[in-house]
């Protein structure tokens, strides 16, 4: 019984503080809390591993890690508690809850309030485990065990005091567990609802965007070849990849949000949403990549964003001559950093939408920003609640003192969307093989794909349109009966091919040429 008294009362605990941190948004629960401070704290070679491992699912399964191990020290401690008395659980309750307290204030985001969900969350877990032993009685187990010594036979204990020996009482203890756990259920769930069906979210339905000054076209017909299983030229917003800190998404209150200009300019700027919206838009038709991208992988996306030319507001603010790095940071702390001289007339935004919609939640909303032709850690920063002017001696982003490059170039990349690797195919039928190559900035001048060791055949591309965009690539094929392997490598618009050297996605990109195995029959 001490180990379901110890996991219903981390369920009581867990459940309040997710509501207390449902209700004040600015919060985390204790779960994220810790889920974060190890986020923050991962050596860089098991973050790597943990996307490659589990794509975009790495934060489902650093939460479940988290509560999996919550459960099995909740369970301990129950035991502890019916075997030593409750004053030992509750120790433990008190520990755990310290640790959640602490790992509430690693990015100071909160205040003196980030404490507040653990701290609720581990009261209701003690009085809970005290609820649960005294339903039981089980409460005076451990005192009883110590109380009788070893030297008195069990014959010759006085009636008197076996009369106020307690029996623990399972059917009592059991429904008083059973109830607690389903109000845990009820309760978490409700913080859950509560989360997802925040103010954040009803305002952003109530959102109507503002124009682009000068509206893009619809791209050409022609950059699509129409090749089933190619990746689309416009990622949809569904699908596109979600790499970043948060375990879970930040909820923004646009009542309280602002966005700073701040640091080595001559004149801070704040910004509300509604002043942000009323600035001229532009829209522009962006490739973004992550850097833990691996050769052939999916961590990229094509869309048409809306926003605002990040120099404009930077030549109105008058940036130092001194600054040499722009610095974005997160309502949750987050920082990113790429060089001043990335204001070179490129489309970098502050975008607050994509593909004709207000950002997602889960994309940076209310406004995030894009800077094409680098990496996203060093450049995507979402949820924006701070733009820093600052140089890179005084200052490092997120990811830099974690061992990755301070430079975060897009390295000329290709990859094959199909056939997929490993699938079979008919022999002596037209094959079609397909897929997109990027170099966001420079564009993609040449395609060329390679079968079994053979000559480089040159690839059809589709139209070119922007350079800050990847372009889809064919090349039919009718293959002979056996196993084939095919390698795609891309030239970009300056000339320059992407090398075969294989090299893993830190500190600053993979490379390699993207190579399948398919079997013809």
């Amino acid at each position: 019984m001490g180990a379901i008294a110890g996991l219903a009362s981390a369920a009581a605990g867990l459940a309040i503080g997710e509501l207390v941190a449902s209700i004040w948004t600015s919060l985390e629960s204790p779960v994220v809390s810790v889920g974060n401070r190890v986020v923050d704290n991962v050596p860089r070679w098991l973050k790597t591993w943990a996307i490659e491992t589990f794509g975009t699912n790495d934060k489902a399964v650093l939460l479940g890690t988290v509560a999996l191990l919550l459960a099995v020290g909740a369970a301990a401690l129950g035991i502890l508690a019916v075997r030593r008395g409750i004053r030992f659980g509750l120790i433990g309750i008190g520990i755990f809850t310290a640790v959640g307290m602490l790992a509430s204030l690693g990015r100071g985001t909160s205040g003196l309030f980030a404490p507040l969900p653990s701290l609720v969350g581990g009261l209701v877990a003690g009085g809970t485990l005290a609820l649960l032993m005294h339903r039981g009685n089980l409460d005076f187990a451990g005192e009883q065990a110590q109380s009788q010594p070893a030297q008195t036979p069990p014959a010759q204990t006085p009636p008197a005091q076996s009369m106020l020996l307690k029996v623990p009482n399972r059917r009592q203890f059991l429904g008083t567990a059973a109830g607690v756990t389903a109000g845990a259920v009820v309760v978490g769930g409700a913080a859950r609802w509560l989360r997802s069906q925040g103010a954040a979210a009803a305002e952003r339905l109530k959102i109507v965007l503002p124009r682009a000054t000068q509206p893009l076209p619809d791209p050409p017909a022609a950059v699509e070849l129409g090749v089933a299983g190619a990746a689309p030229f416009f990622t949809p917003t569904s699908e596109f990849y979600r790499i970043d800190t948060a375990l879970t998404v930040p909820r923004v209150d646009l009542s309280t949000w602002t966005l700073e200009v701040m640091g080595e300019v001559s004149t801070p700027i704040t910004l509300n949403y509604e002043q942000l919206l009323e600035r001229p838009m532009i829209e522009a038709d962006i490739t973004i990549a992550c850097v833990s991208n691996e050769v052939g992988g999916d961590l990229i996306g094509t869309a048409r964003w809306l926003g605002c030319r990040l120099d404009d507001l930077l030549k109105e603010a008058g940036v130092s001559a001194t600054a040499d790095q722009i610095v974005g940071r997160s309502v949750d702390g987050f920082t990113a950093g790429f060089p001043t001289a990335l204001l070179d007339g490129r489309d970098a935004l502050v975008a607050i939408a994509m593909n004709g919609e207000p950002l997602p939640a889960k994309h940076g909303f209310p406004a995030r920003l894009i800077v094409p032709g680098v990496y996203g850690y060093v450049s995507a920063t979402k949820w924006l609640s701070q733009i820093e002017l600052t140089t890179f001696e005084a200052f490092q982003g997120y990811w830099i003192p974690r061992g990755w490059s301070v430079d975060g170039p897009i390295k000329t990349q290709s990859r094959i969307d199909t056939p997929r690797n490993g699938s079979r195919v008919t022999a002596g039928s037209k094959v079609p093989i397909a897929g997109v190559a990027w170099a966001p900035i420079r564009g993609i001048s040449k395609v060329e794909v390679r079968i079994d060791n053979g000559p480089w055949e040159e690839a059809t591309l589709g139209q070119e349109y922007q350079a800050t965009t990847w372009r889809q690539w064919k090349l039919d094929w009718t293959p002979s009966s056996g196993e084939h392997k095919i390698a795609v490598r891309a030239t970009d618009g300056e000339g320059a091919t992407q090398t075969d050297q294989i090299a893993p996605v830190a500190p600053d990109g993979a490379t390699g040429w993207h190579t399948i195995t398919v079997y013809a029959e």
